[in-house]
């Protein structure tokens, strides 16, 4: 399947819902973005600006809403040890052209990763909707994966126009919590991936 990836920003919301129709009414193409860095396998190839040095080759997969923590992420993982076999940026804007939940569920079934890191944010339900998805996974498969998730506290300055909490949906601690009910690891903090990858790793 062709990819496109878009890295603009301010896309407006209206053009990206038009996108989207078109999108899902055709199966010859995948967009990730806008408003994203892009995806990297390292050693293999890159579309977008996730920063090579950042990166190595290994067995972790990342997929993120937002850019700066996969760097920080994919920077974790090559001290760490394991290095990454994919990483997926997928945009911080409100109508991604690819979700979280389907980035993860190409994620679970990729037969060259033995962990998965997921980063959210506030704002939207992809969170929730890939909890589900984990959910789901860990029921039907025999040796499944640890799937570690970096959560954005409370109070937090967002820049993305994803990242607005509206009154009728569920905060940071309530996708905490769904992705911990549904057998994620859920870590405060990405230093945790540095320090302790013996415990998250393995």
């Amino acid at each position: 399947m062709p990819l496109i990836v878009a890295i603009a920003e301010y896309i407006p919301v209206h053009d990206m819902l038009r996108v989207r129709e078109m999108l899902r009414a055709q199966k010859a193409s995948r967009l990730v973005g806008p408003n994203c860095p892009g995806i990297i396998t390292p050693g293999k190839y890159r579309i977008g600006i996730i920063p090579i040095e950042q990166c190595t080759q290994g067995t972790v997969d990342i997929v993120s809403r937002s850019s700066t923590m996969i760097y920080e992420a994919s920077g974790a993982t090559a001290r760490a040890g394991p290095g990454q076999s994919l990483v997926i940026g997928l945009g911080g804007d409100m109508m991604p052209g690819t979700t979280m939940q389907e980035a993860l569920d190409t994620l679970l079934t990729h037969d060259q990763s033995e962990a998965i890191i997921l980063i959210g944010e506030i704002g939207v339900t992809s969170e929730l909707d890939a909890a589900n998805a984990i959910r789901r996974y860990r029921k039907t498969t025999v040796n499944p994966k640890p799937i570690i998730s970096k959560r954005v506290p409370a109070g937090k300055d967002m820049g993305h126009t994803g990242a607005l909490l509206s009154p009728s949906e569920q905060g940071a601690e309530a996708k905490a919590l769904a992705l911990e009910e549904a057998g994620a690891i859920v870590v405060p903090h990405l230093g945790m991936l540095d320090g302790t990858p013996q415990t998250l790793f393995l």
